[in-house]
């Protein structure tokens, strides 16, 4: 049996006053933001929105309650930091994480990776992705 496709993604809930903000930030290093209430992969998106964002707020105890109006994303590697079927390279988490934590107060997450189907990225009229040329070393 073998698994099926997917990628690896973090999971955050996003204060929506500095979502396009962070969007922004997250671009610039290959990152990609997608709202999982408007994810491509989602056949109910506001339903398993609102799902995780209940679940992880009332999992917390009052911890997160400030953020029981947020937007849950995920955000996705660029191509600039995949060599081929291999792994994610180290460098890639800690270019993630290090730019989460420059977010202070503004968004609620736990530092790991899960799977999700792999969420298709707009084609270029160069017929390659969208994002940086830059590779990564």
């Amino acid at each position: 049996m073998t698994r099926p496709p997917h990628e690896n993604v973090a999971t955050l809930l996003v204060d929506p006053t500095v979502l396009a903000a962070l969007e922004v930030s997250l671009m610039h290093l290959d990152l990609r933001v997608w709202p999982m209430a408007t994810a491509p992969i989602c056949a109910d998106g506001p339903r398993q929105a609102f799902q995780y964002r209940r679940r992880v707020v009332e999992a917390r105890r009052g911890a997160w309650d400030d953020a029981a109006d947020w937007v849950p994303v995920w955000v996705s590697f660029g191509a600039s930091w995949r060599e081929g079927a291999e792994p994610l390279p180290w460098a890639a988490h800690a270019a993630l994480w290090d730019e989460l934590a420059r977010w202070p107060g503004h968004l609620r997450y736990r530092k790991c990776l899960t799977g999700v189907a792999p969420l298709p990225v707009p084609v270029g009229v160069d017929g390659e992705g969208s994002g940086p040329r830059v590779r990564r070393a």
